[in-house]
């Protein structure tokens, strides 16, 4: 299993705190100065955006580009400790038949 693009979970995490605020795409890009299409690819993780485009976004929802960052952060860590638990399985069921051989 492969870890989901950064800019996927970027992506959602930014529509998440837009739904949450109950924002407009056309609302957000407009403050944003982004093309409505634009932000909505971002969004859905098909574009990635640039470091000033993430900034204006942040502006544009009020909030600051490194609580955004952070919640990323944390949701790779939770995909990456799922991950680690699932090869950990997948060791520990390869072991037996290592030791019967």
């Amino acid at each position: 299993m492969k870890p989901p693009l950064l800019r996927v979970l970027l992506g959602q995490t930014l529509r998440e705190q837009r739904i949450h605020d109950r924002r407009t795409l056309r609302d957000v890009s407009l403050a944003a100065r982004v093309s409505l299409g634009y932000l909505s690819e971002v969004e859905r993780g098909q574009k990635e955006a640039s470091s000033e485009l993430l900034f204006s976004i942040c502006q544009a929802l009020n909030l600051p580009l490194s609580e955004i960052l952070r919640e990323v952060s944390e949701k790779m860590l939770v995909v990456e400790a799922g991950q680690l638990q699932a090869s950990r399985i997948g060791l520990e069921a390869a072991a037996p038949s290592v030791i019967a051989a």
